[in-house]
């Protein structure tokens, strides 16, 4: 079966963009990466297509901004920078989408929401009724406001997935520092292949993802695979794909062969 071909039909994506694919590996903005974001993501929804973007970021450019020399690991910390870089990061989202004439919303949630039925339609309902309104909701977590385990996402790749069934998406995307997910270890494998298709998350699965790569971002193959678990629940499909370049959002949804797709709703 090609579950490929079926990608062509997706009507709502939500597009989850790590830390690593807005900067530079000194945890500098990479301002053109931004800006191809912004222009494609404004290029899709001029096409017809519902998009949604979860973005990471907000704690790296309120470090940078603050002069720190990496990101801040206490609690405390993390809320400062976020403060300073959430503010930054929808401002320069402002600038570069408003250059393609498309409007944007910032919509900051917290794991509580979730967990609420009242809370969780409200959430809901905004952004459909952006969506409606021809704008692109940019979610992240409201991390001045989140501090504990119990109230705040570990990451943003789980996020994204939990917003994906908020907003009732088809598919989400996850634009990361890898291409995909491999056999093994490609940075200690030269063996190592990619794999195109996962239908069903299992110990397997589990076995082959490791921990995060970068200091930059939380999230490594473990979430995103976790994401992907969730989703599959929920019968959404998922494609982990390099963040290198954001035309490859293009591909992705003309159905071509790239980064590793999870199976969910694509399953008969």
């Amino acid at each position: 079966m090609n579950y490929r071909e079926k990608l062509k039909d997706i009507k709502r994506v939500v597009v989850k963009v790590g830390t690593t694919s807005l900067t530079y590996p000194n945890g500098k903005l990479n301002l053109k990466k931004i800006d191809d974001l912004s222009k494609v993501i404004t290029d899709l929804s001029n096409k017809g297509l519902e998009v949604i973007l979860v973005s990471s970021g907000a704690i790296a450019i309120g470090a940078q901004k603050l002069g720190l020399d990496k990101r801040p690991r206490d609690v405390i910390g993390k809320q400062a920078a976020s403060a300073v870089g959430q503010a930054l990061l929808m401002q320069i989202y402002e600038k570069f989408f408003s250059e393609y004439n498309q409007n944007i919303a910032q919509v900051l949630l917290t794991k509580p929401i979730f967990e609420s039925e009242i809370k969780r339609r409200n959430a809901s309902n905004t952004i459909n009724r952006l969506i409606e309104m021809n704008v692109v909701p940019i979610v992240n977590e409201n991390d001045t406001i989140a501090t504990d385990e119990l109230n705040e996402f570990s990451d943003n790749d789980t996020l994204s997935s939990y917003v994906a069934m908020l907003a009732k998406a088809e598919l989400l995307i996850i634009l990361s520092d890898i291409d995909g997910m491999y056999t093994a270890d490609p940075n200690k494998d030269e063996d190592a292949k990619i794999i195109d298709v996962v239908e069903k998350v299992d110990d397997e699965i589990y076995s082959l993802a490791g921990g995060s790569a970068s200091s930059l971002g939380t999230g490594g193959m473990v979430t995103k695979v976790k994401a992907a678990d969730y989703l599959a629940k929920h019968k959404i499909s998922m494609v982990i794909a390099s963040g290198e370049k954001a035309e490859i959002l293009y591909d992705i949804l003309d159905g071509e062969k790239v980064g590793t797709l999870f199976v969910g709703d694509l399953v008969e």
